[in-house]
């Protein structure tokens, strides 16, 4: 009778809320996916991006250039590789604020933000993601992001004005940076695909003036390798801009098996084609208290 009151009294006693486990709410768990997607970024995390995305999951941006708005597609492994890429600052996602929906297995999440490569800020906008819950958890279909420089930046931003980096700065970076990837993993078709049609190369040999066709004749041997052409990591770059948008050049320090080199270059934008690259210019750097050194090598 005892153990019968026992686990009576037991039944009905009140319930202490806050020392209950709760499950989290299908809201809750879309969130720490995206949230994973930021922590991925900020650590270069590839490995864990990729584990967030649908098999068929689609990235696009919309921007307004110069009035014309334009509607454009990133693969899901290029991103992935864009992350993987060694750069010493960390890309950082500030959200200013979350709006998440879902219905049964499918969930909508609505973020306006601000994009930082270490303490500078670079672009704003807003993210709209689409997640499907699967048999392994929620997972990414579909990220649209807008990308603008202004967007009445949060009271904690963490730069300032003068250090906003435009879209096309960003833009322009990312594909530097990713035409430098290609030649690390022998991909022809990005690389060579950059190139405008009229492009030129300027090698360190002085007899290294090509045009695109002349340029891939050399190279070809070098991307069908395995392992890939040449491994040249960008160390710094400096960009400029006409007024118009029309023509950026920039200058770029590259860690190569022949030490820093310097690069530079010019792009052109056209609106069917976007950014190509038009020339491009390769050093090698010699410190001034060696140049002596060097000229009794090749007095040439």
């Amino acid at each position: 009778m005892k153990e019968l009151l026992f686990s009576l009294l037991i039944s009905h006693a009140p319930v202490n809320k806050d020392s209950l486990i709760l499950p989290p709410s299908p809201a809750e768990e879309v969130k720490a996916v995206v949230l994973q997607l930021f922590q991925s970024m900020e650590k270069g995390d590839s490995t864990l991006l990729g584990s967030l995305f649908h098999a068929s999951a689609r990235l696009q941006t919309i921007s307004n250039r110069r009035g014309e708005v334009f509607l454009s597609d990133e693969s899901i492994q290029t991103f992935k590789q864009i992350v993987a890429t060694p750069h010493s600052e960390p890309y950082i996602e500030k959200v200013l604020s979350w709006k998440i929906d879902v219905d049964d297995e499918l969930a909508a999440v609505w973020t306006p933000y601000e994009f930082y490569v270490g303490k500078k800020f670079s672009h704003c906008g807003v993210n709209a993601f689409q997640l499907m819950k699967t048999q392994q958890g929620w997972k990414i279909i579909q990220i649209t992001d807008t990308r603008k420089n202004e967007c009445g930046l949060s009271s904690g931003q963490m730069g300032q004005a003068d250090e906003r980096r435009s879209p096309a700065d960003r833009e322009i970076r990312l594909l530097l940076d990713q035409w430098h990837f290609a030649a690390a993993k022998g991909d022809e078709d990005f690389f060579f695909g950059l190139m405008a049609e009229d492009f030129i190369y300027l090698g360190t040999d002085k007899t290294e003036r090509w045009d695109k066709k002349t340029f891939w004749g050399f190279a070809k041997k070098y991307f069908e390798r395995e392992g890939g052409a040449w491994d040249f990591k960008p160390v710094s770059r400096q960009l400029y801009f006409t007024d118009d948008l029309q023509y950026a050049w920039f200058e770029e320090n590259l860690d190569t098996w022949m030490g820093i080199c310097r690069g530079s270059g010019v792009l052109q934008f056209k609106r069917e084609q976007g950014w190509k690259l038009k020339h491009y210019n390769l050093s090698v750097t010699i410190d001034n208290d060696k140049i002596n050194q060097f000229i009794a090598i090749d007095p040439n």
